[in-house]
């Protein structure tokens, strides 16, 4: 059965091939979709089996967040409100949220989760990675990535995200149970690795332990790198060939050397840098030396309690030096590449049909009309 968005105004296809300029748009185009995948892009006025009219609206892809930590429970406003009274961000704050988490039940774990998701969506996402990070012991992470898998088939294991307070003063202590038995136990319920390379965190040689440990039982692997200052992280995502080195907020031109001479996609969460008051990262840099980048909520409680891909891509192109399209294309096939998935983030023949229908005649509006509930219907497959 054939399902048909019509009289499309403008068609964004994120394939140069498909349309016109480096969004491949259309205009004035109906898409056709069959068993979940475009199967045409027509003139409009064509026929379908079902469907619904554009209204001379602009129809683009969904949003591919590549990096959330969606499964948690309690409220970290205070320690947002303090930062906005002058104090500064510190990775310990992940402790709180840890105890919190390993309170609730995984009936009130999965009710949280089912309503963020279900936000992401209304917010135009329509792929979602979701990590784990607030449990810390074998079992607890277990659980967190069982529930993070009944949402998304992109769920990724954090052990690595803090050092937990049983192992306070013992951390290589807490790096060995990570990447053995922790990973022997969620190996077959997660598809990356992820770390937290960062002062109060893990530094790299731990980072490297963790990483090659999971890339040995065949797992891919990211890296949350230089979110707080210039560190080891994204030289080492690079050289362990990780699929993503994540925040990025801090380069050196080795940094981006490295990242435009390799596969690793460079993800920014400006929502972050907005939330913690970090500087942003110089975006421009980096796009023009080659790299692939991708834009990310971050969707957490401490650092970036948001899931408006929206509010991201105003934020690159405002504060990141970013076009319009770039921050479009890091929005959609930035977050594919950076899931290591082809088939996301574009609507050319044989992608699959995950869309957005927006209230407004151009993407552009995204920027232009920041902070308004520009998302008027979303189709996953």
């Amino acid at each position: 059965m054939t399902y048909a968005i019509d009289h499309i105004g403008l068609l964004v296809t994120n394939d140069v091939e498909s349309g016109d300029g480096p969004l491949g748009v259309r205009r004035d185009v109906a898409l056709v979709i069959d068993g979940g995948r475009v199967a045409a892009i027509e003139p409009a006025g064509v026929h379908a089996d079902d469907g619904v009219d554009a209204g001379g609206r602009c129809v683009m892809p969904g949003f591919v967040d590549s990096h959330t930590h969606l499964v948690f429970a309690g409220d970290r406003s205070d320690e947002f409100v303090a930062r906005m009274a002058g104090a500064p961000y510190r990775a310990g704050g992940i402790t709180t949220t840890v105890d919190a988490t390993r309170a609730a039940s995984d009936d009130e774990l999965t009710r949280l989760l089912d309503v963020r998701v279900a936000e992401s969506r209304r917010n135009g996402i329509t792929t979602t990675e979701i990590k784990s990070g607030y449990g810390l012991t074998v079992d607890h992470e277990a659980r967190l990535l069982r529930v993070a898998g009944a949402a998304t088939t992109e769920t990724t294991f954090l052990g690595a995200h803090v050092v937990p307070a049983e192992y306070a003063g013992r951390p290589d202590d807490y790096v060995e149970l990570v990447r053995t038995s922790m990973l022997d136990a969620v190996a077959g319920s997660c598809r990356w690795v992820d770390a937290f390379c960062e002062v109060g965190a893990f530094d790299a040689d731990q980072c490297r332990a963790i990483l090659t440990a999971a890339s040995g039982r065949g797992l891919g692997t990211r890296l949350h790198a230089n979110q707080l200052g210039h560190g080891p992280g994204v030289q080492l995502a690079v050289e362990l060939g990780c699929a993503s080195a994540d925040h990025c907020t801090y380069l050196t031109d080795a940094d981006i050397e490295a990242l435009a001479g390799s596969s690793t996609v460079a993800t920014f969460l400006p929502a972050t840098d907005f939330s913690t008051r970090q500087p942003y990262p110089d975006a421009r840099r980096v796009i023009d030396a080659g790299a692939t980048v991708a834009l990310a909520t971050n969707c957490n409680p401490g650092s970036s309690y948001t899931s408006s891909m929206s509010f991201c891509i105003a934020l690159a192109v405002r504060d990141m030096h970013m076009t319009i399209e770039e921050a479009v294309l890091a929005a959609t096939v930035g977050g594919a590449a950076a899931l290591r998935r082809p088939d996301l983030g574009r609507l050319s023949v044989g992608s699959r049909a995950d869309a957005i229908l927006l209230d407004a005649p151009s993407y552009t509006h995204l920027v232009y009309r920041p902070g308004m509930p520009l998302i008027a219907r979303v189709w996953q497959a």
